[in-house]
């Protein structure tokens, strides 16, 4: 198996470079950066959106580039998204095309409740990241592979785990919502086997978790307990953390900063978020493992 992976200088696009090698694949690595090391993976510095393509001839691509914020210029974002991604498609003409999309094309106004696939897109996107990740989306259906992650978390995450560390204040962490709240989370390994899996699994778009939902109180408990955090979980009115998150990203429109809390973090912790994967078990033949955060000291 020959295949490309993008994004191979990020968090996810790194896991998947050094599985699909240590299965023996032939791996090909693009990022934005100029250098990045993926233990002996060759890698290429490439701008999907204004580069010259590679060149290259592979069985199968992973695409895993592309902007995951939820708050920034919105044109930076629809260019790392959409344009990015059919970039990336129009580059590897023939090659089996594995789009790693997210769980935010699903409906941001309303609880997602154990959700599938045929649940998504909607007509309307609570910020730019969503309604670019859906476009995108678009543009790969045919014989493509869309796999759907919620909240990756695991070793190397920049994004979820820094996030949360950050929230802890004076003993407490503060989150939105309540401790019962359900939620599908989806660890980088069991992200990467369904990548890998995808490379010859059948079409389609298919939701990937962890195999089983867990409530916010357990998953942050676990967290703070792995990294030896003394603190506890305080929860947030969704009203009241919507307001406060109104005014921090008013704030951040005046200091060009990102806001500490912004509404889109709001509306996935506050309410339901979990997704049915028995398509992608089914079909894909994916098996994942539990949520776990053992070893979180070291992320």
């Amino acid at each position: 198996m020959r295949v490309a992976v993008t994004g191979a200088s990020g968090f996810v696009g790194g896991h998947v470079c050094r599985a699909a090698a240590a299965r023996g694949w032939e791996v090909l690595a693009f990022g934005r950066r100029p250098h990045a090391d993926l233990g002996g993976v060759p890698y290429t510095s490439w701008d999907l959106v204004h580069g010259e393509p590679p060149g290259e001839r592979v069985d199968a691509v992973i695409h895993c580039a592309g902007s995951v914020t939820d708050w920034g210029p919105p044109a930076e974002i629809w260019e790392a998204n959409v344009t990015g991604t059919r970039n990336a498609v129009a580059a590897f003409p023939g090659a089996r095309f594995v789009h790693v999309s997210t769980a935010s094309v699903y409906d941001p106004f309303r609880p997602t409740v154990m959700a599938t696939e045929s649940e998504a897109p909607v007509r309307r996107y609570a910020n730019a990241y969503g309604a670019a990740k859906a476009s995108a989306e678009h543009a790969v259906r045919g014989d493509a592979v869309i796999l759907r992650p919620h909240a990756i978390y695991g070793s190397g995450d920049t994004t979820l785990l820094p996030r949360l560390l950050r929230s802890v204040r004076a003993g407490r962490l503060l989150a939105v919502g309540s401790g019962a709240t359900r939620l599908s989370l989806t660890s980088v390994d069991n992200l990467v086997r369904a990548c890998l899996l995808a490379t010859t699994g059948p079409p389609g778009v298919y939701n990937v978790t962890d195999s089983e939902p867990v409530t916010l109180g357990s998953a942050l408990r676990a967290v703070l307990r792995e990294r030896d955090i003394d603190a506890e979980p305080v929860y947030l009115a969704q009203g009241l953390a919507m307001r406060l998150a109104a005014l921090a990203e008013t704030a951040a429109l005046i200091t060009g900063r990102p806001p500490r809390l912004s509404r889109y973090a709001v509306g996935h912790l506050a309410v339901e978020r979990t997704l049915d994967i028995t398509r992608a078990r089914k079909d894909l033949g994916y098996d994942p493992t539990p949520t776990a955060f053992e070893g979180a000291a070291s992320w």
